[in-house]
């Protein structure tokens, strides 16, 4: 049994599009997105704990260890195999907190992966997933390990077979509670759903990416100006939008050499980086199906 599992990656993801489509009676809102993985993440590092104690060995900044999602993520795959392994954790952070770029959900994804690994529990990625949704709505998708379209709560995927692309990202200074933008009375939640043949998902998106758009963006930008200052930066390059419920801002481009351009054009007045997309997650491998 390895001792350590070092340096393992947890990507950020981008919402390339994003639309409410409803509301459960529950409270949760029914969604349509696209998900997509960039090659810019976090980093954890585990280490075999035979004491079962499961514990954060570093400080995350606005996060108590017993809220972390990386606890919690550990604490569910002890509690489903009842395996009495534990694990010391170490979080490296890079993506921002209230981002919509999926941080924690990814860094719990992560954790069930790598533990299910260090700890040889042998969970498939189906049950994986299913037991994630408890943890939140976008790690089943870090769990399924590619590209996809995602319905319900995000939880229903759809794999996606995307062209190649670069992407610039601005950070702006805020970060974006997504219960507060869920809770606004002006979000629309009656956006017409895509209707989806498993067959035809790629040319739908590709069609719809022309005229896409995300129905959180709106209440983002009323509520933080600076979501809305750093997508009009952005947009003199091309069309520029809003990941999940934001604050971060994103631009697709053709090349690597574009994304640098457009980087260094904004990079005196942002906090701006550019990132690969990703088809597969780096650790998808380690699940079987």
């Amino acid at each position: 049994m390895n001792a350590a599992l070092l340096n393992c990656p947890a990507p950020a993801k981008l919402n390339l599009f994003l639309h409410v489509t409803g509301r459960r009676a529950d409270g949760y809102h029914t969604l349509q997105t696209a998900f997509r993985m960039l090659d810019y993440g976090d980093l954890l590092d585990f280490h075999l704990r035979k004491d079962g104690r499961l514990q954060r060995t570093n400080e995350v900044a606005g996060v108590p260890a017993e809220q972390d999602l990386v606890i919690r993520a550990a604490r569910l795959l002890q509690e489903k195999t009842g395996t009495r392994l534990g694990a010391d954790i170490t979080v490296t952070k890079r993506i921002p907190m209230g981002g919509g770029l999926g941080g924690g959900s990814s860094d719990a994804a992560t954790t069930l992966i790598a533990l299910n690994r260090l700890w040889q529990t042998g969970v498939k990625r189906a049950t994986l997933q299913a037991w994630a949704l408890s943890l939140g709505a976008d790690v089943p998708f870090f769990i399924f390990g590619r590209s996809a379209m995602a319905e319900g709560v995000g939880e229903a995927l759809t794999p996606l077979s995307l062209p190649a692309a670069c992407y610039v990202v601005i950070e702006p200074p805020v970060s974006v509670p997504t219960v507060e933008i869920f809770r606004a009375k002006d979000l629309t939640r009656d956006t017409p759903a895509l209707i989806i043949d498993g067959s035809a998902v790629d040319d739908l998106l590709q069609t719809f990416q022309r005229r896409a758009r995300n129905d959180l963006q709106p209440i983002a930008c009323r509520l933080y100006p600076e979501v809305q200052h750093a997508l009009d930066a952005l947009s003199r390059f091309g069309a520029a939008r809003m990941s999940g419920s934001g604050c971060c801002v994103f631009l697709e481009c053709a090349s690597r050499q574009q994304a640098e351009n457009v980087v260094t054009a904004l990079q005196s007045n942002h906090k701006i980086w550019h990132a690969i997309g990703l088809d597969d997650h780096p650790l998808r491998t380690w699940l079987d199906d």
